[in-house]
Formats: structure tokens, sequence, C-alpha cells
């Protein structure tokens, strides 16, 4: 039997499910659209690009909704937004609709990678705290490895419109998502910073928290500044720490490769049914690796999991760009290359990201900096998803270029995570919030 905090903490971790799935579904349908409404490079860039648009403005907004109306009904409207987005992606005809159904998905997305986390970290015990926080990611992940299973699906049916059936799928687990959020309670921090305290004791004591009475003390003390604005000196350093991840963690070029899986396997030389069929491995190494690193991140750390990945992602990042330097016609040692980058990657970024954006910021001001974070994160992921298959596509060397890039910002992560980034395993939020010397 699942103890109260894990089994609430999953059922918010299904938000990332759905994040996952929206993230790379449009894998499969993309080049299809590309054919429909006869899109040029820039124009497909955007439309597959379009969802990341509506994150960004959904992780800027999403921190500010949390304070104000609470972390469990910005959750549930979250919920609402994927509905919507999957109904109308999947029946709209007109180029401008489905964009515009895209963004309130993308919308769905933000505000769900900013929210979701954020109500894990502040329900969890300190000594799960990374794996329950981490289970967002385990979401995302196997979101991803579903979605390249219905797009493999839906293409071998050969469904009239099976890009239509890719894309409204969607909506099963949206619904599901929606009534189990009604099972949950609110935030107990997010309620006693509200003035709520009678609300929050009960929460508290079915959490399993030792000592309520000390617990409610040292959360009051953490925000009794909870009106002022994040972008002030003392906070200078889990901003820049935030941000740096976020920025890295795209510039690594995971996104590229998860949206733009299959074309990447067919410029490879690969046949269409297995430029569907690869994306899955990759997706199963992203899901068996994050499963990994989950089980450890509480003991080995978020430093040396960022460390090791680092050195895993710069080696088969820099041998994939040496596959796209020669020819690479029908290449199998690429698919080798890709899954050992997603598995690095998962060990390391996909696993942290979430989690340490989610505790490095004090009770002040976590809903503001959990949307810096995401917000950073997701314009970094619009701006390189957008120019991707211009670079790609509109030059020979394009996959050379692109890669080294990437290989090079691995290169520089590895020195901001060895020489600047601080460990938080093991620490309440109130004790990191000290350890920074924002208390």
């Amino acid at each position: 039997m699942l103890s109260y905090p894990v089994r609430i903490a999953l059922i918010a971790a299904l938000g990332g499910f759905l994040f996952g799935f929206e993230t790379v579904v449009i894998s499969g349908a993309e080049q299809t659209l590309e054919h429909l409404w006869q899109l040029d490079k820039l124009s497909q860039g955007f439309t597959v690009s379009s969802s990341i648009f509506g994150t960004i403005l959904g992780s800027l907004f999403a921190g500010s909704q949390a304070k104000k109306y609470g972390r469990k009904k910005v959750l549930q409207f979250v919920a609402i937004l994927f509905i919507i987005a999957a109904l109308g992606c999947a029946f709209v005809s007109a180029w401008g609709l489905f964009i515009c159904f895209r963004i309130i998905g993308g919308l769905a997305v933000g505000a769900s990678s900013v929210v979701a986390p954020m109500y894990i970290s502040e329900i969890a015990p300190a000594g799960l705290r990374g794996r329950l926080a981490g289970s967002f990611q385990v979401n995302i992940v196997a979101g991803i490895v579903v979605a390249y299973l219905t797009n493999y699906l839906f293409t071998h049916l050969q469904l009239i419109d099976s890009w239509r059936w890719m894309l409204g799928v969607m909506v099963v687990p949206s619904a599901l998502f929606a009534i189990l959020l009604l099972s949950i309670p609110e935030s107990p921090r997010w309620l006693i910073l509200n003035n709520r305290e009678s609300e929050a004791l009960p929460i508290l004591q079915r959490l399993g928290e030792p000592n309520i009475t000390a617990a409610v003390t040292v959360i009051r003390e953490s925000v009794k500044e909870h009106q002022e604005s994040l972008f002030q000196r003392r906070y200078a350093k889990p901003i820049v720490y935030a941000m740096l991840l976020a920025m890295f963690n795209q510039l690594s070029g995971i996104n590229a490769i998860l949206y733009y899986a299959p074309r990447i396997f067919e410029l490879a030389g690969f046949s269409k049914s297995q430029s569907f069929s690869q994306p899955i491995y990759i997706g199963v190494a992203n899901l068996i690796c994050t499963l990994l690193a989950m089980t450890i991140i509480d003991k080995l750390g978020r430093k040396k999991l960022l460390i090791i990945g680092s050195f895993g992602m710069i080696f088969f990042l820099s041998l994939t760009a040496w596959a796209f330097s020669g020819n690479l016609s029908g290449n199998n040692h690429l698919l080798l290359y890709l899954i050992g980058f997603i598995a690095f990657f998962a060990f390391s970024q996909g696993a942290v990201i979430w989690v340490f954006i989610s505790e490095i910021f004090p009770n002040a001001v976590r809903s503001q900096g959990g949307s810096l974070g995401s917000s950073t994160h997701w314009i970094m992921a619009w701006i390189i998803t957008t120019i991707f298959p211009y670079i790609v596509e509109g030059n020979t060397k394009g996959g050379l270029y692109s890669f080294v890039f990437f290989t090079i910002m691995m290169f520089l992560q590895l020195i901001f995570i060895w020489r600047a980034m601080p460990e938080t395993k093991g620490r309440t939020l109130e004790e990191i919030q000290k350890d920074l010397g924002i208390a």
C-alpha cells in the first residue's frame, strides 16, 4: 500500500505524462501536416513549435496563478486545457485553428511544468523529495514512450487521417487526470502562506510530519515576506542556477531530437516504417534510465548525476556529429549514438531539472522562481525547435553543425555544474534556503 504523500504526488505527477505526450506526439504527424497544408520549412518549424509558444506563456503565468488560487486549482485547470487541446487538434481542418489548439496544449504543458513539481516538492518529505519530484520526469518520459507507440500504431493501421487519432487519443489520460485531481489536498505550505493554517494542520498530519507545530513555525518564518519580488540581489544565486540549468537542458538538443526523430532517421536513409519504429527505442531507453536515476537521486545527489550525464552526453553527441559528417545512408550506428545520448540525458538533466528548480527557491518566491526556470527552459526549446529543421535540411552539413554546437554546450554545462552548482539532497526546503544565504 502506497503511503499518502506518495499517492498524491503520483497523481500530481500525471501532469508530466500529458506533458510528455503532448510534447512529442506531433513528431508522428508533422510530415503529414507539412504536405497537407503545403508548408515551407519555417512554417513547418512554427507548426511544430507553436505548442512551445503556448508553453512559454503557460510557464510565465502559472506561478502567479498558483500563488493566487492555489496549486490544486491550477492543476485542475491544466487538465481541462489538455482535454480541449486534444479534441481541438483532432477535429479541426484549418491550419490557423490547428495552431490555436496546439498553443492551448502548450499552455497546459507550461503550467504543469511549473505547478506539478512545485506541488510535489511542497508535500514530499525531505528524504523522498528527489524521488517524488522526479516522478514528474518519469511520467514525462512515459508519456513520450506512449506517444511514440501510438504514433507507430496509427501509422500501421493506415486509418484515414491517422494524424487526427495520434493527437486526439490524449483526451483519455487528460480526463483521467482531471478525475484523480479531485482526491488530492491543497499544498499545506500554500495554505499557511495564505493564513489558512487550520486547513493545513490535518494535511500535515496525514503527510506524516513528525512535529507539526515546529513545521508550521518554520514555514511561517520562511514566508514572512512572501509579497516581495523575486528579482533582487538576495535571490541572485537561485535565479542564476535555475536559469543556467534550464538553458543547458535545451542546448543539449533534446527537444530537437524528440520532436524530429522520424525526420532525423529518414535523413539517415531509413525507411518510413523504420523512421517511426526507431524513436520507440529512444523512448524506452529514456524511460529505463530515468527510472534508474530516480532510484539513486536522493542517495547519489543531483550534482553527481549531472556530472556523469554531462560526460556521457558529450561523448555521444560527438559521435552523432561525426556520423553526420559522412555518408548517413542506412547508418545503423546513428540509432545507437542517439540512444546513448538519451540514456545519459535521462540519467542526469532529465531526472534533475524539475526537482532542482522546484527546491532551489525559498517558500517566499517559489512560485515566481518556478515560472522563471520553466519559462527559460521553454523559450530555449522554442528557439531550437523552430530553427532545427531549417538548419538540418537547409544545408548539407546542417546536421554536423547542429550536433557540434550541442556538444560544445554540454562541455560548458559540465564546467558550470562542477564549479558552481550546489547540492540539495537530503535538505528540507527551508534548510536549502539557509544554505544559500537567503534565510
